[in-house]
């Protein structure tokens, strides 16, 4: 049986807050999940970073709220997508075709979760599993 998590009610202004950086965190990360997957069109890692160095400082502002577990979401997100890219760099490397395949499945992985965070935030919902 699982027990409610009880969340702290932030301010208002501290809601719109989380809610702006939320939502911008979430559309740099969508950005660079949808040039992933559209040939030609890779965005720079340079959103990519700006979003996680985002989430990363403004990380504590959420904390004991609900958007803390949309910031852990997304960070993780950032972090398994980023690992995955590395892993499978040698494979994209020395066999193309393997490697682009590859490539795309982590991508339509990351968007995947891109999406579901971006609705579950737009809900007004916490991420339930973070992981």
């Amino acid at each position: 049986m699982t027990h409610p998590i009880s969340f702290r009610q932030p301010s208002v202004e501290e809601l719109q807050s989380l809610n702006t950086i939320g939502t911008i965190s979430y559309i740099l990360h969508l950005i660079v999940a949808l040039g992933a997957l559209i040939p030609g069109v890779q965005m720079s890692a340079v959103l990519l970073i700006a979003a996680l160095i985002l989430d990363l400082v403004k990380n504590s502002d959420a904390e004991g709220t609900w958007h803390a577990s949309h910031f852990k979401w997304r960070i993780r997100s950032v972090v398994i997508a980023g690992a995955l890219y590395l892993l499978t760099a040698p494979l994209f490397l020395l066999l193309f075709l393997p490697g682009w395949i590859a490539w795309v499945i982590i991508s339509i992985w990351f968007l995947y979760r891109i999406v579901i965070g971006f609705l579950a935030m737009n809900k007004g919902q916490p991420m339930e599993h973070t992981a």
